[in-house]
C-alpha cells in the first residue's frame, strides 16, 4: 500500500496550534510551546509564521471561510428542526475555534486585523439571523413584527457571541473541555432559540419544548 505524503509543515503547525489555543488560551501559548509541542525548531516555526499574530490570522482566515458558507444556509430554514440544527452547527464550528471568543476581547485590543474583521463577523450574523427569521415567517412557522425583527436578531447574536464565556465562567475548570462540549453546545442553541418562543406558532412552539426536552433527557 502506498504511503500517506507526509502533512505540510505550515498545516501541521495551524493544527496544533488551534489544539494548544482552544486547551490553554491563546494568552498562555507562546510561539516555544507550539514549536516544542511539534518538536521542531523555533527557527522553523518562525520560517512558516514569522510572529503569532499571523497564527491567529491564519486561523481565524479559516474560521472566517466556513463561518461565511455556514451562515449562507440561513436562507433553507423554514421550522424549528430546521433552526435547531443551524444553531446547532454554528456552535459547532464557534467551539472548533473556541480560543477567538475565550478570549475576544484580549484579542481585539491587540489585533487590529481582528478588530476589523470581527465587525463584519457580527454584521454577518446578524444578516443570517434577519434571514432566517424572514424564511421561517414566509414558511408560516415564525410571526413577528417587522418593528422587532433587528432586537430579536441582535439578541440572538449576542448569545451567539458570548455563549462560551458564560460556559466558561459558570464552571472555569471544565466548561470548555472537549468532554463537555455537546452539552455547552446544545444549551446554547437552545437559549438562542428560546428568543423566537413569544413567535413561534403553537406547534413549532411545542416542537421546540420536545427538542429541549430530548436534550434533557440526554443529559441525565
Amino acid at each position: 500500500m502506498a504511503k500517506k505524503a507526509p502533512r505540510r509543515t505550515a498545516e501541521r503547525i495551524l493544527e496544533v496550534t488551534l489544539e494548544l489555543f482552544n486547551r490553554f488560551g491563546e494568552p498562555n501559548v507562546s510561539t516555544t510551546l507550539i514549536s516544542a509541542e511539534l518538536n521542531i525548531s523555533p527557527g522553523n516555526l518562525y520560517y512558516h509564521y514569522p510572529a503569532k499574530d499571523e497564527l491567529i490570522n491564519s486561523l481565524f482566515d479559516r474560521y472566517e471561510r466556513s463561518l461565511s458558507e455556514l451562515l449562507n444556509a440561513s436562507d433553507n430554514v423554514r421550522d424549528v428542526e430546521d433552526a435547531w440544527f443551524f444553531m446547532h452547527t454554528l456552535f459547532e464550528l464557534i467551539w472548533q475555534y473556541r480560543f477567538l471568543y475565550r478570549d475576544l476581547n484580549d484579542l481585539l485590543s491587540k489585533n487590529r486585523r481582528l478588530e476589523t474583521h470581527f465587525q463584519w463577523v457580527l454584521k454577518n450574523k446578524a444578516r443570517a439571523v434577519k434571514s432566517l427569521l424572514d424564511s421561517m415567517s414566509r414558511a408560516g412557522t415564525v410571526s413577528i413584527d417587522s418593528r422587532e425583527v433587528e432586537a430579536t436578531a441582535t439578541s440572538m447574536v449576542v448569545v451567539l457571541t458570548y455563549w462560551l464565556s458564560y460556559e466558561y465562567v459558570r464552571d472555569p475548570r471544565h466548561a470548555l473541555e472537549p468532554e463537555h462540549a455537546q452539552t455547552a453546545l446544545m444549551r446554547g442553541a437552545h437559549h438562542v432559540l428560546n428568543l423566537l418562543v413569544p413567535y413561534l406558532e403553537t406547534s413549532q412552539r411545542r416542537h421546540l419544548m420536545g427538542l429541549v426536552d430530548a436534550y434533557h433527557q440526554d443529559e441525565k
